[in-house]
């Protein structure tokens, strides 16, 4: 609707995961480093945390595609599954032929084993990827630990990377998690971008579409941090329906005012009016603190 409007060749903020819009921030590559050294190490598992929307699918493509040729990926999207339900979707990710009527835990566990001790010895290494983690049970936790057991005297044959929100973290300090918990050679709890990092993800995503940062005013661009709170997906949302709305009022610039309609129309008045509030009461308590810190400055100039 707005494309050609504001000069744009493809929409900059529609919320489907294409890799052209592709931002790395300085915090997803912390995390793309953080588990590509915990797939290198000799450990089994790897884990990345965050909040829905700030970019965990961003950073597990990006490190698919570092991977090196030689890696066979298993990658589990829908994890409410039983134990044995999760051994059967392993085998058909990994190409594991199966009979369906000896279906067992120590069916699947040994047919599984078995293709691990085949790649290995063809030089394959093999990496199981789950999303949305935080809904696996406890006792499917503990098959896939098991599932790791195997071993030679320098690295697991299978790396298991685990991607999920901050209630994984909570269902791996369980007691009867504990020895999976040891295995994690490498964890990243993912935060939202920072206001810097909100204006550079704005221009990223323009640039990519042929626009210009300019589109949105300087006030605009500090509500989408204070609004958002620096969650990706929620900016692409609002950005999408500031740039419509600005389109139909015939505003060449996107301005402070009407991206706080788009908000509102999105989150909700409440949660926008909460929002900047919250902004108020926090730029309120800093001033204070600033002033207490003067005073007592020209205070001891008294003394």
């Amino acid at each position: 609707m707005y494309l050609n409007y504001f000069g744009l060749t493809d929409n900059p903020f529609s919320i489907a995961p294409n890799p052209d819009y592709l931002y790395m921030s300085p915090r997803h590559k912390e995390a793309l480093a953080h588990l590509t050294f915990g797939l290198r190490e000799s450990g089994g598992f790897v884990m990345l945390t965050g909040e829905v929307g700030t970019g965990k699918t961003t950073v597990s493509r990006k490190l698919l595609q570092q991977l090196p040729d030689n890696t066979q990926v298993a990658m589990i999207l829908n994890p409410t599954l039983s134990a044995l339900e999760l051994l059967a979707t392993v085998c058909d990710e990994l190409g594991i032929a199966y009979d369906a009527d000896k279906a067992s835990l120590k069916y699947f566990t040994d047919r599984i084993l078995a293709k691990l001790a085949d790649n290995h010895q063809a030089g394959v290494n093999t990496v199981l990827m789950i999303d949305e983690a935080q809904h696996l049970m406890p006792e499917v936790l503990e098959q896939l630990r098991l599932l790791t057991n195997l071993e030679t005297n320098r690295e697991k044959l299978l790396k298991v990377v685990l991607i999920g929100q901050p209630e994984l973290q909570q269902l791996l300090k369980r007691n009867e998690l504990r020895q999976l918990a040891q295995r994690i050679t490498a964890r990243y709890h993912l935060l939202p971008l920072t206001a810097p990092e909100v204006s550079s993800y704005v221009a990223h995503r323009l640039s990519v579409a042929n626009g210009d940062i300019s589109i949105f005013s300087p006030q605009a661009l500090k509500a989408i941090h204070q609004i958002t709170g620096g969650i990706p997906r929620v900016i692409n949302l609002l950005c999408d329906r500031a740039l419509t709305l600005s389109f139909t009022k015939q505003h060449a610039v996107v301005k402070k005012p009407i991206f706080l309609a788009a908000a509102e129309q999105i989150l909700g008045d409440d949660v926008v009016s909460q929002r900047i509030q919250s902004q108020r009461k926090w730029m309120l308590g800093t001033a204070f603190v600033l002033a207490l810190l003067v005073g007592f400055g020209i205070g001891r100039l008294y003394v």
